[in-house]
């Protein structure tokens, strides 16, 4: 036999009452007709309670009842033939009339016991029950069975959290069962009554922990509860959208996770299920087909580090320290007697080794009155300054990973603490039982959705890292990166385990965010219809807002004012990628900061894109650095632009030519002079330096231009254009002479004894840089390893295709420095 438990949103309509008569014809087909206990119809509860408040305030409750009404009647005659339907109208109708006059009488006192709102919420559950057990009498004539739980589960007066006298109880079960045995029974939960017979409650969860009572009374094979989710969850999921159910779990990590926070069950509800050893099972009354998951006391093994994640949305903390505290025998339980004494539940505790602070949470609600306890209580203490004023915070929450598997593995509290520290989340306090099953922590009540992603992320290998990425410039860079990011979608997912979502773009003109993501096959559609007026500031204030886990700010452009923004990001700890040149190679001491404010919040500045456009340049002098190396020479070519200028100035093209045809292919900045004056390359040999650990600043970097000053004075892009014809002399020359030498003209950078040098050099074929084609970039390390051969890195160096590249290895390798990443 088997004890099957619906909730308020199995019973809340129509259409989930039809459903539930079909789950159970199902189960009366294959076996002996179960036990049903019923929820009120969902958000009645909420109804009633709302009903009593305004009675007690002296305020109107006859609209809320005529609702409660309403919504009864109109099940009754959607689902009973009507020859059926007055006897239960009939019925219904005296128990409105009953709570009328209760509310009434509520209403004229002024006064609202804990006896009478226990009394006042037992309309829901009776309504619901005998209206389905009518309802179910047309579907299985003479089989259903109405059953008022007050006059079968026995209680103490502690109304509202009701204490089962469980001798008794069970031999009332039993009794009933007997005499209704073969019989489909629909039972109230969540009511009982005392021995007076005056109606108490359960408590939260009592529907469930009426099923339970049940299941233990009458040795059920199982107890399933049928609630509007597919089982118990990894994580909530409407805050971790890559939850999943899980197959099973043991009574004790149910019991935790349930404690923390996970409502699809509640603690006292598995206590009669625990000592007889009864499974419990979580079904979806939506989905019947799941399976569910199965809590049971012999679990099966499991691969998971963790079975969940849970949390308690809002607490409060209270500290306390003192010196009067070390040593002293008996305080802890001077203060946790006290609080119980007064019914404040407490959440989590935490004791510093030296004794000297106590560090506990509690329900907001019970704060003031904590405080006022605590200070009384320990009024000698405070006065004589041996305890410090206790000090309140709120705002928080309660994270906890459960799982038996936790114990005795190493590595799970570095896995959690790795995972919150990367995205930022302070940790208040922390408290872990000797059992292992359980850690809990503190944040921030703000930080808990980017925090249960966080974790989520870390511990379910199947669902490795999700990205959330922020992007500035929807140029040719931004907009290839598009492209990229979508083309490899499903490659990166399925080998790499990773999800990149662009949540939020902007471009000079309007910008728009998207926490779920944004469409990349549409993105300008997007941009444009639903985007508002770009502003930066407003931008990284919405980035913060959205506090998203894994997040990543992407400047794509080559502008000087998301420079300003970065310092913020980082405080935000954001990670950032950048393939703007400017913010490292402006000032020594700004580009300082930047490495430092990343170390500093334990976060990324990936900048590969800033030296050799996709080619590992960055990345391999890092190497190189890390593993002990000293750099002697650096020699490079690292214009992308200029390399395929002088590649491709031969024969009869004009200089001014090859140019415009590396403009429009997409080689050089806006403005080329950019790339031609040497400034670009300029920037690029001065992070390499810096990077190298040279504290230079661009004033020290020695450059030859390779334009006439008239070129570089030109005030337009187009003015610039026409002096390149004008002095087309001065180029024509250069290239006569190289040519005349066997040599090929070479644009070089060359960091040497700290100092930084470019200049326009002609090179013969016994030199490296001799033979270059294309846009290609080259780059010679000579370090103490490599001094006989230098290290050669060479590849293109320019295009918006390679950039873009470069941009997306580095907001992968972001995703490398989360747990279980690759």
């Amino acid at each position: 036999m088997k004890v099957l438990k619906f909730g308020g949103t199995s019973v809340g309509s129509a259409d989930s009452i039809r459903t539930l008569l079909e789950i159970l014809k199902r189960e009366t087909t294959v076996g002996e007709n179960p036990v049903v206990v019923l929820s009120a119809m969902s958000g009645v509860t909420n109804l009633l309670s709302a009903m009593a408040e305004d009675a007690s305030k002296g305020q109107r409750f006859s609209h809320h009842l005529a609702e409660l009404e309403n919504r009864h009647f109109e099940v009754i005659k959607s689902l009973l033939d009507i020859q059926r339907q007055n006897p239960v109208f009939t019925r219904l109708k005296i128990f409105f009339n009953e709570l009328e006059d209760l509310l009434q009488g509520i209403l004229s006192l002024g006064e609202l016991t804990p006896r009478t709102r226990d009394l006042v919420l037992s309309y829901g559950e009776r309504c619901s029950a005998f209206m389905i057990s009518k309802i179910a009498d047309q579907y299985f004539p003479g089989d259903a069975v109405f059953a008022d739980a007050s006059e079968l589960i026995k209680t103490d007066s502690n109304f509202g959290q009701a204490r089962v006298n469980n001798e008794l109880t069970e031999l009332l079960i039993r009794d009933f069962y007997q005499q209704h045995k073969g019989k489909l029974i629909f039972v109230t939960g969540f009511i009982a009554s005392n021995e007076e017979g005056r109606i108490s409650t359960l408590g939260r969860g009592g529907s469930d922990y009426t099923a339970a009572i049940f299941g233990s009374a009458l040795n059920a094979k199982e107890i399933e509860i049928w609630t509007d989710v597919n089982g118990m969850m990894t994580a909530d999921p409407r805050i971790v959208k890559k939850a999943f159910p899980l197959k099973e779990l043991s009574y004790t990590e149910a019991m935790e996770l349930s404690y923390f926070g996970a409502k699809v069950i509640y603690p006292p509800t598995m206590i009669p299920a625990f000592l007889k050893k009864i499974p419990i099972v979580i079904r979806n009354t939506f989905e019947p087909d799941f399976e569910g998951t199965v809590i049971r006391h012999d679990c099966r093994e499991s691969d998971l580090a963790i079975k969940g994640i849970s949390s308690i949305n809002e607490i409060s903390v209270i500290n306390l320290l003192g010196s009067g505290m070390v040593g002293k025998a008996g305080f802890s339980g001077r203060l946790f007697s006290l609080l119980a004494r007064e019914q404040i539940n407490v959440i989590l505790i935490t004791q510093s080794s030296s004794e000297h602070s106590i560090t506990f949470a509690i329900h907001p609600a019970d704060a003031d009155k904590a405080l006022k306890l605590i200070e009384q209580e320990f009024e000698l203490e405070l006065e004589a300054r041996k305890l410090e004023r206790p000090e309140v915070e709120d705002n928080l929450s309660v994270l906890a990973i459960v799982g038996e598997n936790m114990k005795e593995t190493p590595g799970i509290s570095g896995k959690l603490f790795h995972a919150l520290g990367r995205n930022g989340i302070n940790v208040r306090a922390i408290a872990q039982g000797s059992s292992e099953y359980n850690i809990s922590v503190i944040i921030s009540r703000n930080d808990l959705a980017k925090a249960l992603n966080a974790v989520h992320d870390a511990f379910y290998t199947n669902h490795k890292i999700n990205l959330n990425i922020f992007c500035l410039g929807t140029g040719n860079i931004g907009s290839t990166l598009f492209r990229q990011i979508q083309g490899h979608r499903e490659f990166l997912q399925l080998q790499n385990g990773v999800v990149i979502n662009v949540v939020g773009i902007s471009n000079s003109r309007k910008m728009v965010f998207k926490e779920g993501g944004i469409a990349l096959d549409s993105w300008r559609e997007t941009l444009e219809q639903e985007g508002e007026p770009a502003d930066l500031s407003t931008f990284v204030a919405r980035m913060k807002e959205m506090n998203l886990p894994n997040a990543i700010f992407v400047d794509n452009t080559a502008s000087i004012k998301p420079i300003s923004a970065y310092e913020e990001v980082f405080k935000s700890n954001i990670s950032v990628v950048t393939c703007n040149k400017i913010g490292n190679s402006s000032s020594y001491r700004q580009y300082k900061n930047f490495k430092e404010l990343s170390q500093l919040y334990g976060v990324d500045f990936y900048y590969e894109t800033n030296v050799g456009a996709g080619l590992p340049i960055v990345r391999t002098l890092k190497d190189l650095m890390v593993s002990g190396d000293r750099v002697v020479r650096i020699e490079a070519i690292l214009s992308g632009t200029i390399s395929y200028i002088f590649n491709n100035f031969k024969g009869d093209l004009t200089f001014h030519d090859v140019v415009k045809e590396a403009q429009e292919k997409g080689y050089t900045e806006p403005d080329p002079r950019d790339d031609l004056s040497g400034t670009d390359f300029m920037r690029k040999m001065l992070i390499l330096a810096r990077d190298a650990g040279y504290q230079l600043e661009p004033s020290d970097v020695e450059i030859q231009s390779m334009l006439p000053q008239a070129c570089l004075d030109a005030a337009t892009v187009e003015d610039f254009y026409k002096e390149l014809q004008n002095n087309n002399a001065f180029f024509e020359n250069l290239k006569k002479e190289a040519a005349d030498k066997g040599k090929v003209l070479r644009y070089i950078g060359m960091l040497g004894e700290g100092k930084v040098s470019i200049s326009l050099q002609m090179v013969d074929e016994t030199h490296p840089f001799y033979m270059l084609s294309g846009s290609d970039n080259i780059i010679s390390f000579t370090t103490e390893r490599y001094k006989e051969r230098p290290l050669v890195v060479k590849g293109p160096g320019a295009g918006a295709e390679v950039t873009a590249a470069g941009v997306f290895a580095d907001i992968v390798n972001v995703g490398a420095n989360y747990p279980n990443y690759f």
